[in-house]
């Protein structure tokens, strides 16, 4: 039999995989849509079903302990069975239990919502991790920042859009159909990728030669259909899985603040109404989606300039969560809820800047492995979600205990957040994203 034939060089390469990156930016939007806008009905539902400051956070907290513990799983069985499927099946099932939250009863609110955020958690779990893989078969790794800092952006947006779409939603609607209504976008994603999408680039009949070769020349192709063990004992001997684990998980203590209890803190600590608080939360996420787009042509730029991935990373990573920690800081100072918003959009623009590096950073590191590989970090990530929805809860009321009330309720909050922003800045310091899992498992098995 001959060889094949190469393409022409004439040929253009098709573009079926910014089709593949337009699917993933839609999943994102949705993602953060889903999770983020129960945080403007957090107020609603407290005064409804009779719930604390203290059991709101355990509910919060339901979602990501779930999120967390099923990450490695989920990503794994990506790897194992392809992203199709398992993507699916993911966006169907917390797309149910979005629709579910809205059915919490009067008398046993507090003890359903924690069971059905729960269950929401573990469906959302493998998105992430299973979005790695797609973009990891599908894109070079030098056009990889780009697209990942895409992602990320459309995630920031459906966050920032999630409050002000929220509170004019339940202003119609009510909290209860709300949470109906944003589940119907999932079920119709989950419909078309399941109908378009493929696994593998060589599989996708509208991807020409060209494209083809565009992909391969720069992606992980493996030529086995077997997926390799895990090796699990290089993992945990991997200093670097636990430096972006704790990285992400300082990174997580910041977000979540904004994902969960930011509108609260705007009714309650600054007094303003549900659509002002709406409107200015938004504008703190829209300062997340500006940091992933600019962080993603930020980082590919400085890998091309300085030829060195490793320590690009390290530098953006260090300088963008010390500006992170500085706007923050300045934020609680202005008197003016709209000023204070603006600095703390300044600081979760530089802090989720950092956020295609780290994705970069973990490609490298897990190899063959990057689905599961990509859960256990952000799974390691997800401590720090928790942490930072049970301290919110607790802080508030027990300051509350104290007398206090308003800011004097609320703003001490943010000196804890910039000290962890600080954190997460030495961390970079001790990432070496050149020493992967793969080549640790290699040396294990020579010696």
């Amino acid at each position: 039999m001959s060889d094949p034939i190469e393409p022409p060089l004439t040929e253009r390469p098709t573009k079926v995989r910014y089709g593949v990156l337009a699917f993933v930016c839609v999943l994102a939007f949705i993602v953060y849509l889903d999770r983020i806008c129960i945080s403007k009905a957090v107020p609603m539902i407290e005064e409804e079903l009779g719930i604390s400051h203290t059991n709101m956070g355990n509910v919060l907290t339901a979602f990501t302990v779930a999120y967390s513990l099923f990450e490695v799983p989920a990503g794994w069985w990506g790897d194992k069975y392809g992203s199709r499927g398992v993507m699916t099946r993911i966006v169907v099932w917390w797309s149910v239990f979005t629709a579910l939250t809205g059915a919490a009863p009067g008398g046993a609110g507090l003890s359903y919502l924690l069971v059905v955020r729960f269950l929401f958690g573990a469906g959302e779990a493998g998105a992430f991790p299973n979005t790695a893989t797609i973009l990891a078969k599908w894109y070079p790794a030098e056009r990889r920042g780009i697209a990942q800092g895409c992602f990320n952006a459309s995630a920031q947006i459906g966050g920032a859009v999630a409050p002000l779409l929220t509170a004019y939603l339940m202003a119609f609607y009510g909290w209860r159909w709300t949470f109906v209504l944003y589940s119907v976008p999932g079920m119709i994603w989950a419909v078309v990728f399941w109908q378009w999408y493929r696994d593998d680039p060589q599989t996708h009949p509208a991807v020409n030669a060209a494209e083809r070769q565009l992909i391969t020349a720069g992606t992980y192709q493996s030529t086995s259909h077997e997926h390799p063990p895990i090796p699990w004992r290089a993992v945990f001997r991997n200093v670097n899985v636990w430096l972006l684990g704790g990285v992400l998980s300082c990174a997580a203590f910041n977000t979540y603040l904004y994902f969960s209890w930011y509108p609260t803190y705007l009714e309650k600590g600054r007094g303003v109404d549900s659509i002002e608080s709406g409107k200015l939360s938004s504008l703190v996420l829209t300062g997340g989606a500006i940091g992933c787009i600019a962080g993603g042509v930020l980082i590919d730029w400085l890998i091309r300039r300085s030829g060195n991935r490793h320590a690009s990373r390290r530098v953006l990573g260090f300088c963008a969560f010390v500006l992170a920690a500085a706007c923050l800081v300045m934020g609680r100072t202005y008197d003016s809820p709209r000023m204070a918003a603006l600095w703390t959009a300044a600081s979760v623009m530089f802090s989720v800047s950092t956020l295609s590096a780290w994705w970069g950073a973990v490609s490298d590191i897990s190899g063959r492995h990057l689905g599961a590989l990509f859960g256990l970090m952000n799974s390691i990530g997800g401590l720090g979600a928790i942490a930072s929805q049970q301290f919110v809860g607790r802080f508030a009321d027990w300051m509350h205990a104290r007398g206090h009330t308003g800011r004097a309720q609320w703003d001490p909050m943010f000196t804890v957040y910039a000290v962890v922003l600080l954190v997460a800045a030495f961390g970079w310091l001790f990432i070496d994203s050149r020493k992967s899992v793969d080549n640790d498992s290699s040396t294990a098995a020579a010696a």
